[in-house]
């Protein structure tokens, strides 16, 4: 792309999660080779590195589900008349909609090209409708790509690109290991994983999740005499704390308060994975695509996943041997004893990267651009 350009993404927040991961990553991808870079998303904990990185950032609640979100749809077009942006990225459904309807009531020869991403197989209907409705509509996995094109008939298959999320392989390179500083802290903060085989399940607590099959393995491997500890690294949202305590009483009922440790949000995931043996993906419906299942696999840290959505691609690809049929949790203990006794191979090479990530998607920005339009 030889020109500089300006792009806006709409997204709900800057809290936590591979949608706002995404975001800053083509944020920065776009500052670093000098186009103007714009969010429009509530802000969180994630936006001060988005500022840090050279983006702007718009401070709007264009995700919170009320009729006052509505006024932002003036607002939003009133932005992009002034900014006059090439490219308006949507990334989820309510931000989504009141981009499209700011972009909608824009003059046609003044709009900015429209790009959606699905991140994750909505419900069907036409409020998540609007998230296949981009000049170019990019899947997060293959998985989406069937999504899309089993539940929108209507989109016409040679608008969908597939990119698949990435890992920067020097971030995440195959071997890491955390400094000695951060190691002590963390047995000093979870002296009960001291001298234990840290086995990980990531996932923000939710009941699909798989934190429940996480439990009934660590059980039964630890009634098996293995010297595990298991480590859930998620943390809750603020309305969904009872789901929390009903699985920290789950392992409290069966005697497991030394065996299991849930240590909510972790900014350090990549330090907690990295000391870990094995890393798992229990969520019992498809992951769009799971971030954290890649990052494990890049440092060469072996992950048992159940075999479906961009996990079970990921897998086949780096990890083949760590894939289960889904809900089968006697064949997961039964693989984690034999990966305990002697480690899986895990690929060095993969094609999941951050470059391939960016540098995909700014090439369907540049497709879109020099295209006529519309």
């Amino acid at each position: 792309m030889d020109r500089k350009i300006t792009v806006v993404q709409m997204l709900p927040a800057l809290d936590s999660g591979g949608v706002e991961r995404g975001t800053l990553e083509i944020a920065d991808y776009l500052v670093k080779r000098g186009h103007r870079s714009i969010v429009i998303s509530s802000g969180g904990r994630m936006r001060e590195e988005l500022l840090a990185q050279g983006s702007e950032h718009v401070n709007w609640p264009v995700g919170k589900k009320s009729l006052t979100t509505l006024r932002y749809i003036w607002k939003v077009r009133a932005l992009l008349n002034e900014v006059k942006p090439d490219i308006l990225h949507l990334r989820s459904r309510l931000p989504a909609w009141i981009g499209y309807l700011a972009w909608k009531g824009m003059a046609p020869e003044s709009r900015p090209h429209l790009i959606t991403s699905v991140h994750g197989p909505y419900s069907v209907g036409r409020y998540s409708a609007v998230m296949v409705k981009g000049e170019r509509v990019i899947g997060v996995s293959n998985m989406i790509q069937h999504y899309i094109t089993s539940n929108y008939p209507d989109v016409d298959k040679d608008l969908i690109r597939v990119i698949h999320r990435g890992v920067d392989p020097e971030q995440y390179c195959f071997g890491f290991q955390p400094d000695a500083q951060w190691v002590d802290q963390w047995y000093t903060d979870f002296p009960q994983t001291k001298g234990k085989t840290l086995l990980t399940l990531p996932g923000r607590l939710t009941r699909w999740k798989g934190q429940e099959d996480f439990i009934k393995v660590i059980a039964a491997l630890v009634a098996q005499g293995h010297d595990v500890h298991g480590v859930i690294a998620g943390g809750a949202h603020p309305k969904k704390t009872e789901y929390a305590k009903s699985l920290q009483d789950e392992i409290d009922r069966l005697g497991l308060g030394e065996s299991i440790t849930m240590v909510g949000h972790r900014s350090d995931l990549k330090q907690l994975m990295a000391i870990s043996a094995i890393t798992f993906s229990l969520t019992n419906e498809p992951e769009a695509f799971g971030r954290t299942t890649i990052e494990s696999l890049s440092m060469g840290v072996p992950v048992i996943a159940y075999a479906h959505g961009g996990v079970e691609e990921q897998l086949a690809e780096v990890c083949p041997d760590g894939l289960v049929k889904v809900g089968d949790v006697d064949t997961v203990i039964k693989l984690t004893g034999q990966w305990l006794a002697e480690a899986p191979t895990v690929n060095r090479e993969h094609s999941f990267t951050l470059d391939k990530m960016c540098s995909g998607t700014l090439s369907v920005y540049d497709e879109v651009l020099g295209s006529k339009k519309s």
